[in-house]
């Protein structure tokens, strides 16, 4: 399978990952605190997971709840919005079964067609993701850092070591 071929890239090492996600964690601090601290994470799977564990760690949250939504097929194709999994019911239940308290983590917001889907579940929630493109940003609360919208993040877990030509050989990125 061909990696897509979008204007810009950004990759981004695990090292790097850390230090966003340790970041939006920084940033949630007065946000926890407004609403009597967060009772619980909702992960949206997968590229939560691993800020979701972080955000856990450095805000001591122990409830983590997972929301399995589907929307990039093949990798590089955005289709049609599929809940693989819903919020549990216990989770759900929080904040009076409108989410006050609970805090949403993704790894990235692009056309902000999963955080319209998780919104609609959890309403208000606190949606946080490290990375925001312009499109999505309005939908969540808490981000650390903007890309442009031709712009294709590439996460820690999803590249191997490999040579990169120099870019005055002609290499994008």
């Amino acid at each position: 399978m061909a990696a897509p071929g979008p204007e810009k890239i950004y990759p981004v090492s695990w090292e790097q990952f850390h230090r966003d996600a340790r970041a939006l964690a920084w940033r949630l601090t007065a946000d926890a605190a407004a609403v009597g601290g967060f009772k619980a994470i909702v992960s949206v799977t997968r590229g939560g997971l691993v800020p979701a564990a972080i955000v856990a760690r450095e805000l001591d949250i122990r409830v983590i709840e997972t929301v399995c939504v589907a929307s990039y097929h093949d990798y590089d194709t955005q289709g049609a919005m599929t809940v693989l999994k819903e919020v549990a019911a216990s989770v759900a239940a929080l904040g009076g079964g409108q989410g006050r308290g609970v805090l949403i983590v993704d790894d990235l917001v692009d056309t902000g067609g999963t955080a319209r889907c998780v919104r609609a579940m959890l309403p208000e929630a606190h949606f946080a993701t490290v990375y925001a493109k312009p499109q999505g940003r309005p939908l969540v609360d808490t981000f650390v850092t903007e890309v442009s919208q031709d712009t294709w993040i590439y996460f820690p877990w999803d590249m191997g070591l490999a040579f990169q030509p120099p870019i005055r050989e002609g290499a994008a990125g």
